[in-house]
């Protein structure tokens, strides 16, 4: 076994565990009689995003009581957004789960006013907001751990292939800021161009689209590690053997494979990483629930929550950081190597 994948042992077995104990807070739960106000799930179950929207709320169900949530339809509209916003205040929801889409979260954001906590499921950093939080996973969060990983096994070059798509912009801007923290040089790649000379020790791949495929089979052999993003594992053979040997900052495959299963098997259906957030968000309402805490003052509960899509902490701004697993690429799969805090 390599040293790297020996060293971090305890701490993947700490990371794989949590798919017995997914969405419970790590707060000490209050003997309090459980709080028994609903919360509102905003989802688009009308409209092209409609399957998914279902999907959603059918993962919220495996995690919260029936009886406690109740659905609002957006239509995937910033208009809708704010009425189903308007129905949920109505409704004395005590939190707000959604919406799904960039475009609605400002609507929910200024319809609720800060009445109750809006637990977004988007991934545009942007924006976040004091009770307003962005739950989906970010570019900057999986960049800022991998870059913290690489930094660790002594990288301190790094190219960031940039493919002009919207993830590998924030990406770049996210590494940039990590300069500076981590005392790391972060240069930009064009993902069509070969490596500069000298080569840095690493290249990033922000996502798994074919132009980052087709960059990764043109630096494997060069002697530079290959550092990659992943909101969900590509299991594609030919993402795997372009992949092979880099590591990656994803979240935990153990964790969400018994999700996934437990959700096939209620639903008949496969799930995805957006699927899991709505899962992940049900939870930690159902536990704030329980140790009485639902709001936003739960939420800010510094030691955080354990989720499928890795232990959460709330931050004031309306920022999430969120740990992910460390995995390496091999031909056969993805092997666990450490775990590391994205921010």
């Amino acid at each position: 076994m390599p040293k790297f994948l020996e060293s971090s042992l305890a701490r993947r077995e700490l990371l794989s565990g949590l798919a017995a104990s997914v969405a419970l807070p790590s707060l000490t739960l209050a003997a309090e009689k459980a709080d028994k106000r609903p919360i509102a799930l905003l989802l688009p179950l009308t409209g092209p995003r409609a399957r998914l929207a279902s999907s959603m709320r059918q993962a919220a169900l495996l995690a919260e009581n029936s009886q406690f949530v109740i659905s609002f339809d957006t239509g995937g509209t910033a208009a809708g957004a704010a009425a189903a916003a308007a129905k949920a205040l109505k409704a004395k929801a005590a939190m707000i789960l959604g919406p799904l889409t960039a475009e609605e979260v400002p609507a929910v954001s200024s319809t609720v006013a800060g009445r109750v906590p809006v637990v977004s499921f988007s991934n545009d950093s942007v924006l976040r907001a004091p009770n307003t939080w962005i739950f989906g996973i970010t570019a900057s969060q999986v960049t800022s751990a991998i870059l913290r990983y690489a930094r660790s096994r002594g990288v301190r070059s790094v190219a960031v292939i940039d493919d002009g798509t919207a993830w590998s912009a924030a990406a770049l801007l996210a590494a940039g800021r990590m300069e500076s923290e981590l005392g790391i040089s972060i240069h930009v790649m064009p993902h069509d161009q070969p490596l500069a000379d000298p080569a840095p020790d690493a290249v990033l791949l922000p996502g798994s689209g074919e132009a980052m495929l087709t960059a990764a089979r043109r630096i494997k052999g060069s002697g530079v590690q290959l550092l990659a993003t992943l909101q969900g594992l590509d299991h594609r053979p030919q993402a795997l053997e372009a992949l092979d040997g880099a590591w990656i900052a994803s979240p935990d495959p153990g964790a969400f494979g018994t999700f996934a299963a437990e959700f096939e098997a209620r639903n008949g259906g496969a799930a995805g990483a957006i699927t899991a957030l709505a899962y992940d968000a049900a939870g930690i309402a159902n536990a704030l629930r329980k140790a009485g805490k639902l709001g936003s003052e739960g939420l800010l509960d510094n030691k955080g929550f354990n989720c499928v899509t890795g232990p959460v902490r709330f931050r004031t701004d309306g920022s999430v950081a969120r740990d992910f697993a460390i995995l390496v690429a091999r031909g056969q799969g993805y092997e666990p190597a450490a775990v590391s805090s994205g921010s």
